[in-house]
């Protein structure tokens, strides 16, 4: 590799050079080789990412679309449209070998509420601490552990929801989780699913299209 076939190389005044991280234009003479290739390596792996999530998104909406087609064609033939309310619909090849499946799952926020039922929740655990309750202690803990994004954890707290627990104070703390929790949008997954005989045991074709 000569300085001249540098990818990100800037031509001054005859001279090679390349932008630094502080917007400076440096010689590529004076740069050290295993930087220049470490540079070179990471903008071909971008690129190739690039051009694999606009296949990945073409994809997607491809599927979508078929789907949605083939719904399209139902409901003309029978009145009738496939899939649950919110959008869910299984649809699978004829010799029962293979699947796509289209998922809608709700996007949830909390409110105010949900500070509440953790006050209430406290006070039970808190009254209950001479008599156990350390599993039950975890489980809320977990729950009101956020991540990263400040996301309760959803499936713990359902989790917590089904405790049957009969103290007036945690059926309110559950109702205040109830009334916190507000639909803000929803989210469709298609997946897809193989398998070599019709009685045997789905393998997931592993393609993470999520987020494209």
């Amino acid at each position: 590799m000569t300085e001249r076939q540098h990818p990100a190389s800037i031509d001054v005044a005859g001279t090679p050079h390349i932008r630094d991280a502080k917007g400076a234009l440096v010689p590529l003479a004076t740069v050290k080789a295993t930087d220049l290739l470490m540079d070179e390596a990471v903008r071909a792996m971008l690129l190739a990412a690039t051009e694999l999530a606009g296949c990945i998104r073409a994809f997607k909406g491809g599927a979508f679309e078929r789907v949605a087609a083939f719904q399209a064609l139902l409901a003309q033939d029978y009145g009738t449209v496939l899939g649950g309310t919110k959008g869910n619909v299984t649809l699978t090849t004829f010799d029962g070998c293979g699947k796509v499946q289209v998922q809608v799952a709700d996007l949830i926020e909390f409110g105010p509420e949900l500070q509440a039922a953790k006050a209430l929740i406290d006070e039970c655990l808190s009254e209950w601490a001479a008599t156990g309750g350390v599993e039950l202690r975890a489980l809320v803990n977990r729950v009101f552990s956020v991540d990263k994004q400040g996301q309760i954890n959803r499936a713990e707290l359902l989790m917590l929801m089904r405790a049957d627990i009969t103290d007036p104070r945690w059926k309110r703390a559950m109702d205040a989780i109830r009334d916190s929790m507000r639909v803000i949008g929803s989210r469709s997954y298609i997946r897809f699913y193989h398998r070599d005989t019709a009685d045997g045991a789905w393998r997931a074709i592993p393609i993470d299209i999520a987020a494209a």
